[in-house]
């Protein structure tokens, strides 16, 4: 089921212009004549405000797909334009720094910003208390649980003030109870601040749980090969039987995919 991305159309009658827009964008790698092609012809967006899941197979570039986003890295071919300034990117592991408290962490992103100090130290606060570890400002890194850690992580992201946020697998080394918790709270979070998310995930079910869209990529190299629009409402759980319906739609193109990579 292909859908187009959600949009809102202000007061002016045009469409605002989407937070990212991908188009036919290529990515390869290794020395020139014998190139591996890890990205193919992507074309997509995501709309201001938009909750999109980009899902695949291990190695099928969606990493790599956040990386050119971000500008770590230039496609091969192709473009990508932004309408929000540079994204914030938040990893799998949280990257924070172990010699500051949770507090300096985001004071840090904050200062990058350009922020006075008595307006970081507000902004400090008012971000632990979104992601509710509201007290926590002096804590040290390790004195922090791995899901502490994650949202010290958002709240360091937030902090950027961008209107997009990548996510590459955030919650993928967590135990499943911390990682439901962390579902519940990141759908809440962008309730809240409305800002754009592109999240990567191998896990059907978390892609299902937490988007408004889900993007199939192929094996590699990447190509866009399904869409799917979640009109689930919110909030939802990882057992409800339409998100378990849905997953498992999506979970037949994603081994129809994997079976067809295998035989080449």
């Amino acid at each position: 089921m292909t859908t187009a991305p959600l949009t809102t159309t202000p007061h002016d009658g045009h469409p605002p212009p989407p937070a990212v827009g991908i188009h036919g964008v290529s990515k390869s790698f290794g020395p020139r004549g014998s190139q591996q092609p890890a990205l193919d012809g992507i074309d997509l967006t995501v709309a201001p405000g938009e909750f999109v899941t980009l899902l695949g197979a291990s190695g099928c570039g969606k990493s790599t797909l956040l990386n050119l986003i971000a500008g770590l890295d230039e496609p091969s071919a192709g473009e990508i334009h932004l309408s929000g300034g540079r994204p914030a990117l938040m990893f799998q592991e949280h990257a924070l720094l172990p010699w500051l408290t949770a507090g300096r962490n985001i004071d840090l992103a904050l200062r990058l910003r350009g922020l006075p100090a008595p307006e970081r130290r507000t902004e400090t606060e008012r971000l632990l208390e979104l992601v509710r570890l509201g007290g926590s400002r002096d804590k040290r890194i390790h004195e922090l649980s791995g899901g502490m850690r994650q949202r010290v992580a958002l709240a360091r992201a937030l902090a950027q003030d961008s209107r997009l946020l990548l996510m590459d697998e955030p919650f993928a080394a967590l135990d499943a109870i911390t990682r439901d918790v962390l579902h519940e709270e990141l759908v809440r979070i962008h309730s809240a601040t409305g800002v754009s998310v592109l999240f990567v995930t191998h896990n059907v079910r978390e892609a299902v749980r937490l988007a408004q869209r889900v993007v199939l990529l192929s094996s590699r190299p990447g190509r866009v090969v399904g869409e799917w629009e979640v009109a689930i409402p919110q909030p939802r759980r990882i057992e409800d039987a339409e998100v378990s319906a849905l997953s498992l739609d999506i979970t037949d193109h994603l081994r129809r995919e994997i079976r067809r990579h295998g035989r080449h």
